[in-house]
């Protein structure tokens, strides 16, 4: 998947939430998720699994009657995942349930999605280190809708945040609705 350059607004350079960081990659520069946890402080970064180079996001995920782990791109708007089971997307309907893999706690919330065309009222949160700036992902299957919550910024900044480094969501995606 090529990474697809967009410029990050200077508001959010001034104020990086801390568990988020840049690299370089094709003389750009890039967000990336560095440290998330559950709602209770459980890391969820998976060291041994990298995509693009960097520890992939690792949560449970329940599927219609199937379970497993999900492997998730950190790049901010990355949409790449690796699945350690094969999901029941046909009996799945449209939301997941996601989960610490550690604890179990879910990791779902209630949230509208922004998403043009999703009504989906449910979203996965990651906590970023400190617990006050959180990452929301649209729980529906198939859905790219992301947003960031950090209290240091304005509405607006985030809202441009949202629309960086987005890559779209892949055609072969498993989880994309059919």
């Amino acid at each position: 998947m090529k990474l697809i350059y967009k410029p990050i607004p200077d508001h959010f350079l001034k104020a990086l939430p801390e568990g988020v960081k840049f690299v370089r990659r094709h003389q750009s520069d890039f967000l990336v998720a560095e440290q998330i946890n559950c709602p209770r402080g459980h890391s969820l970064m998976a060291e041994v699994v990298r995509i693009h180079g960097e520890p992939s996001i690792r949560i449970r995920v329940q599927v219609g009657k199937s379970e497993g782990l999900v492997f998730i791109d950190a790049f901010w708007g990355g949409h790449a995942k690796l699945y350690n089971f094969i999901p029941d997307i046909i009996s799945a309907g449209s939301v997941i349930k996601a989960l610490c893999p550690v604890c179990g706690v879910s990791l779902i919330v209630a949230d509208h999605c922004a998403q043009m065309g999703c009504k989906c009222d449910q979203a996965i949160v990651f906590a970023l280190p400190g617990k006050t700036n959180k990452i929301y992902v649209c729980a529906r299957l198939g859905c790219p809708g992301h947003r960031m919550e950090i209290s240091a910024l304005s509405h607006k900044v985030l809202a441009q945040v949202s629309k960086i480094n987005y890559f779209g969501a892949q055609d072969n995606d498993i989880f994309m609705e059919i």
